[in-house]
């Protein structure tokens, strides 16, 4: 068995878990110090999917600022994050720019978007 401390960010709570499991089982593991089901759930996927939710930025042409806050809308997989990066680096993107919209579809095949996290007006 391997065991890995947590702490979840599922809720306000901050459970410190205590997590112990056979690498591959995702039926193996044991979770201790959750105050509700989610920690359970979140140690779950952090031991064997683990994923995040990328913010950054992305250049803005003819912008009142040069740069526009970007997030995808959905966690992805952590092994795709740098290859996502990269594809956000190489984006740019021409004023006007409103919050929500879609910059970057279908980011490194992930199946997440990139969405504006502000609004840029043109110059």
């Amino acid at each position: 068995m391997k065991v890995r401390e947590l702490i979840c960010i599922e809720c306000p709570n901050g459970c410190e878990l205590h997590v112990e499991y056979e690498e591959g089982n995702p039926d193996s593991i044991k979770v201790e110090g959750a105050i509700c089901p989610q920690g359970i759930e979140y140690a779950r996927r952090e031991i064997f999917n683990p994923s995040r939710v990328i913010t950054t930025s992305i250049l803005v042409e003819g912008g009142e600022i040069p740069l526009v806050s970007v997030k995808t809308d959905k966690p992805i997989p952590k092994e795709k994050i740098f290859d996502a990066i990269r594809e956000i680096k190489q984006a740019r993107v021409s004023a006007p720019v409103k919050i929500h919209d879609v910059l970057i579809r279908n980011v490194a095949s992930t199946g997440a978007n990139v969405v504006a996290t502000k609004s840029v007006n043109k110059i």
